[in-house]
């Protein structure tokens, strides 16, 4: 039965919605997965703020191109899922290559990360990489040790100056007493 254009166009309003929002987009081929199985994939990634869809492809690509979004249209090909992550990435996208490696009917094919398209090798190293506060942190970290190192230094030499003049008052006044 063909899906009316109404619908169609309400699931492409959705998917845009879900596709903002999103932080990654993991790409996998699902045939051969049955319906408890994709269930039991759901069930894994809703604790993590994530979802895991299957769509037309052609409802997807329309949405990306009104979005102005990725042009996944090499990547979805044949039936595609998408495992969406809201926040933090690392965890779901574990959890989603997990599965694929415990189900070998689920491929994960590559996904998108912002405007950026994602090999599958990107996409295993997604785990990988540390959290987002980390990132932020070392970045900090990377950026005030100079200036600490500076601080230190005129510290030290400020210092050294202060001893000098004391150990002078310190002279001169033994020669007046």
């Amino acid at each position: 039965m063909p899906v009316s254009k109404e619908k169609k166009q309400e699931t492409i309003q959705e998917l845009k919605d879900i596709l903002t929002r999103s932080t990654v987009v993991v790409i996998g081929e699902y045939r051969g997965l049955t319906a408890a199985q994709l269930s039991l994939l759901r069930n894994r990634l809703r604790p993590f703020n994530s979802r895991f869809l299957v769509t037309k492809n052609t409802l997807v690509l329309k949405s990306l191109e009104e979005m102005g979004g990725v042009h996944a249209e090499e990547i979805l090909q044949g039936p595609s899922a998408l495992g969406v992550t809201f926040g933090d990435t690392a965890q779901p996208v574990r959890t989603i290559l997990d599965f694929a490696r415990e189900n070998d009917a689920l491929k994960i094919r590559g996904g998108w990360m912002g405007d950026r398209l994602l090999s599958k090798s990107d996409v295993q190293m997604l785990p990988t990489l540390p959290a987002t506060e980390v990132l932020r942190a070392q970045t900090l970290g990377s950026v005030v040790s100079p200036v600490s190192g500076f601080v230190g230094v005129l510290d030290g030499a400020l210092r050294g100056l202060v001893y000098v003049l004391q150990a002078r008052a310190d002279q001169l006044g033994e020669a007046t007493a």
